[in-house]
C-alpha cells in the first residue's frame, strides 16, 4: 500500500482538518468577528490544535470592510481575546501591528512576575469594558452553527468544510 501524500489529520493544504480532541474526532473553527457578530476571518484546523497557535493566521486574514470607497483595511481598531492568547508572542505581534487589545493576564504568569518584584516588570494593560465585548466571537460561532452542515461537520475534506463555513458566514453577512 502506497503512503498518502496528505499530512496525517493535517490542517494544511490537502489535509482533512480532522483531529483528536476531548470531544472525539473533530475540527475546530478559529474565527474573528466584528462588533455585530459577523465573521471577518476563518481558519479551520484539527480539533487538538490550540487557539494561540492560530492567533496570527486569523488576524492576517482579516479584511475590515470600509464604509466608502477604497480597499478593505487589514487592521482592526481593537481586539478582545481570552487568556489562551495571553502570551508574549501574541502581545508582541499586536504591539508591532499597533492593535489595541484587551487580553487578561494568566494567573500562572502573574505569580512569577510578582515573585521577581521590580525586575518582573509591570502587568500588561487591561481594559475591562473593552473585554466585555469578547462574547461577540462566541455569538458569531453560534450563528455559524445555525447551519446544520457546520454544526454536524459532514464534510470530510478540510477545504470543503472551510467552504461550508464560509457560505454560512456569507449568509450571516447578507442578513445583517
Amino acid at each position: 500500500m502506497a503512503a498518502s501524500p496528505r499530512p496525517p489529520g493535517g490542517g494544511g493544504p490537502g489535509g482533512e482538518g480532522l483531529g483528536r480532541s476531548c470531544g472525539g474526532f473533530t475540527a475546530k473553527i478559529h474565527p474573528s468577528a466584528d462588533g455585530r457578530c459577523r465573521p471577518l476571518s476563518l481558519v479551520v484546523t484539527p480539533g487538538q490544535r490550540a487557539d494561540c497557535t492560530q492567533f496570527k493566521p486569523v488576524l492576517e486574514k482579516i479584511c475590515v470592510p470600509r464604509v466608502g470607497l477604497g480597499r478593505p483595511g487589514k487592521k482592526p481598531d481593537g481586539l478582545a481575546a481570552d487568556k489562551a492568547c495571553s502570551n508574549r508572542p501574541c502581545r508582541e505581534y499586536l504591539r508591532r501591528r499597533g492593535i489595541r487589545h484587551a487580553i487578561p493576564e494568566k494567573t500562572d504568569s502573574q505569580a512569577p512576575r510578582l515573585r521577581k518584584g521590580s525586575r518582573g516588570g509591570r502587568p500588561p494593560g487591561f481594559d475591562e469594558e473593552h473585554y466585555k465585548k469578547r462574547n461577540t466571537v462566541e455569538r458569531a460561532i453560534n450563528k455559524l452553527k445555525h447551519a446544520r452542515a457546520v454544526a454536524t461537520r459532514y464534510d470530510k475534506r478540510g477545504c470543503v468544510f472551510l467552504g461550508t463555513v464560509t457560505a454560512a458566514a456569507l449568509v450571516i453577512w447578507l442578513r445583517t
